[in-house]
């Protein structure tokens, strides 16, 4: 097992330095979805296609048996201006692997590739289906979520982002809401107006302190932040109107809908969600990935950074070689044993998982 594991642990090195050396910004994949479809095809597996997003069935379905989702994304943020190395130029140096998309998701993605082939000539209890996936970064609408529907429901969903190989059990949604608070404009120079840029600092001076009324075991709080604030046309007329932005964190205590009311009972602002398609998520009590997670060892946590689990409406880990501190980094890079020690987790991972079913 070991030299095979360190062969596709070449295979997939060599495939990530690929990956970084095609730009593929978030709804820019094309050219990276080409390059891993015939990765794929070149070792006999059956692709399927919708925009930017691949996928694959394991060889050998079984009928009436569970499926599994492999999943994580090629779509990359923009390098950012501190890089000093070139972004889209995959450099290997003291066991490091630089280059944009490196970390986050590329060690990720192809050593779920990776796994999926290890097994495509083996017996398991189960059926395998592997997913390179565009807009992650984005939570774009032309990402994961719209090739749901052309996969069966799954058992559990391995999404691969940067954990250190760590066991993320639940993950925060992201709530963004655009609030409006209305004054009555009038002249500085005079007592007169009602100044709504005021008004909003009620809301932000409640906001500042907010501690919301359910915590979670896993997560703990969820948390609001105002992030964007616009008021005012010139400096001698009283702003009739404030805008301000807020970034909300939602642990599974909420749905989405019931953080937005509990918002409104303590914001004089029209507040009107830009989405409530990013839920929170959870692994259920019970469930045999938490198992496995008893039986490898593996640290168990609640992730407050949003990935794919978002808007996978099937229970879900987040898992994968590299470091989330990486992530949008200058400079971003893996370490070449990470990608090696992920397969190998990968696999150790479906074969305990298989040993329960």
């Amino acid at each position: 097992m070991g030299n095979l594991i360190q062969e596709i642990s070449e295979e997939a090195i060599l495939l990530l330095k690929s990956l970084i050396e095609i730009p593929s910004l978030s709804k820019e994949e094309n050219k990276t979805a080409d390059l891993i479809q015939g990765f794929l095809e070149s070792k006999a597996v059956v692709t399927h296609r919708k925009g930017n997003n691949v996928w694959a069935f394991s060889k050998n379905q079984l009928e009436n048996q569970p499926y599994i989702l492999l999943n994580s994304h090629h779509d990359t943020v923009k390098p950012n201006a501190g890089y000093t190395k070139d972004p889209f130029q995959a450099i290997q140096e003291n066991g490091k692997l630089f280059g944009l998309g490196s970390n986050d998701a590329g060690g990720c993605l192809v050593s779920l590739i990776a796994t999926f082939l290890y097994f495509q000539n083996r017996n398991l209890p189960f059926n395998l289906v592997v997913a390179a996936t565009a807009e992650e970064e984005i939570s774009g609408k032309n990402g994961i979520e719209c090739i749901l529907p052309e996969l069966p429901a799954f058992e559990l969903a391995i999404v691969g982002e940067p954990t250190l190989m760590q066991m993320a059990v639940a993950e925060k949604g992201l709530l963004v809401i655009d609030a409006t608070v209305k004054g009555k404009a009038g002249h500085a120079a005079r007592e007169e107006g009602d100044n709504a840029i005021y008004k909003a600092l009620e809301d932000l001076n409640v906001i500042r302190n907010y501690q919301f009324q359910k915590t979670s075991p896993f997560l703990g709080k969820s948390k609001v932040t105002a992030t964007i604030i616009q008021a005012g046309t010139q400096h001698n007329v009283i702003p009739d109107l404030c805008q301000y932005t807020l970034d909300a964190r939602i642990t599974d205590a909420y749905t989405l809908e019931e953080a937005l009311e509990e918002l409104k009972t303590v914001l004089k602002a029209e507040l009107l969600p830009r989405s409530l398609r990013l839920n929170s998520s959870k692994v259920p009590i019970g469930h045999k990935i938490l198992e496995v997670g008893e039986i490898l060892n593996l640290t168990k946590y609640g992730s407050p950074t949003l990935s794919d689990q978002a808007l996978i409406p099937y229970p879900s880990v987040k898992i994968g070689p590299g470091d989330s501190a990486r992530s949008h980094t200058p400079d971003e890079f893996i370490y070449l044993n990470e990608i090696h020690e992920g397969i190998k987790g990968y696999i150790q991972i479906l074969e305990t998982y298989a040993a329960l079913s």
